[in-house]
């Protein structure tokens, strides 16, 4: 008796022509990563051993080493207030009068020690809970510049420039309440976009907790590589002629910083010991790189674009990057 062949079913056909049959995946690649690693320990060796990679290296290990515990307990108590502070606080906390609130809402966000990645969903959620957007713009801008653990990480990185401390306060707060007031005046409905609930709505508190641990770890954590990465090169690598060029020029030394704050996204609660690094620009110009981070880089204008609109970011973040940098070289002239 004849029998039929059974007709391939869908199954085989993904089986001999799925080309997914075969993946990578983050522990083969880990595991081909260390085989490389041993193969060529040797040129690695030697290329380790160069002088310049020991610079670099010595740089990268001190800024990494000296702003991680800070990074991490700015994370922890960042991620106790969004997640067990309701944002109603805050709400019945500031003045009911716009011009009132932002002052206030900018003096508080001295309450929240944690880096401008908890600071956008925050501002989000007071939007949300009818604070007044000028009031929460004023906290979203200094929050990052002005809490504790910011400012404590700057007194340790400048030991001998303690007055470092007292400026970055005082521009992070005149560029914050400003930026509040020029909101409160010129801004209009139609450029922001309402937020949406933050990502963590639904969760218990434990498992939103270390969510948002986890979310800030990775994002903060990765930016203070980059930013050590960068430090180092800077001093290892980039001709000190041309560092020297632009930092004895005032003007170019304020901009250079400031465009490489943006450039970089180097977590608030790491940034000061990335400036410290960078001695031979002035401390007028380390302040602009401290002011502006906080407020307004890369990674931030993709975060208040995405909170609050595209239109928002573009019309905030332009304004924003030129008050700081004027209010830095203003305060740098007065106080450093």
């Amino acid at each position: 008796m004849a029998t039929t062949k059974a007709a391939p079913t869908r199954a085989d056909h993904r089986d001999a022509d799925d080309p997914r049959g075969w993946q990578f995946n983050s522990p083969l690649v880990l595991t081909l990563l260390l085989l490389l690693v041993v193969a060529l320990q040797g040129p690695i060796r030697r290329a380790l051993s160069a002088p310049v990679m020991e610079s670099w290296m010595t740089v990268f290990v001190a800024v990494v080493v000296q702003a991680l515990p800070f990074l991490v307990l700015g994370v922890l108590l960042s991620a106790i207030i969004a997640v067990f502070v309701p944002p109603s606080f805050f709400a019945r906390a500031l003045p009911r009068q716009p011009a009132l609130a932002v002052p206030v809402a900018g003096v508080a966000g001295a309450i929240l020690p944690g880096c401008e990645c908890a600071s956008v969903p925050v501002a989000g959620a007071l939007v949300r809970r009818g604070v007044t957007p000028a009031a929460a713009f004023a906290f979203l801008l200094s929050a990052p510049a002005i809490n504790p653990i910011v400012l404590t990480a700057t007194a340790v990185a400048f030991p001998h420039h303690p007055h470092m401390v007292l400026a970055r306060f005082a521009a992070s707060l005149l560029v914050a309440c400003t930026m509040g007031w020029l909101w409160q005046r010129l801004g209009r409905t139609d450029w922001l976009r309402p937020p949406a609930h933050p990502s963590f709505d639904g969760l218990s508190k434990g498992a939103a907790f270390w969510g948002s641990v986890r979310h800030d770890v990775m994002h903060a954590g990765g930016f203070l590589v980059v930013g050590a990465m960068a430090a180092a090169t800077l001093k290892a690598v980039v001709p000190a002629s041309w560092l020297h060029t632009a930092a004895h020029n005032p003007v170019v030394s304020v901009l250079t910083l400031a465009i490489l704050a943006v450039v970089l996204s180097i977590c608030s609660e790491a940034d000061a010991f990335v400036a410290t690094s960078l001695s031979q620009f002035s401390l007028t110009a380390r302040l602009a790189f401290l002011v502006v981070g906080p407020m307004i880089d890369l990674k931030l204008f993709a975060m208040q674009a995405a909170a609050f609109g595209r239109g928002f970011a573009l019309r905030f973040a332009p304004v924003t990057f030129t008050l700081a940098i004027l209010v830095s070289a203003l305060v740098g002239a007065v106080l450093l």
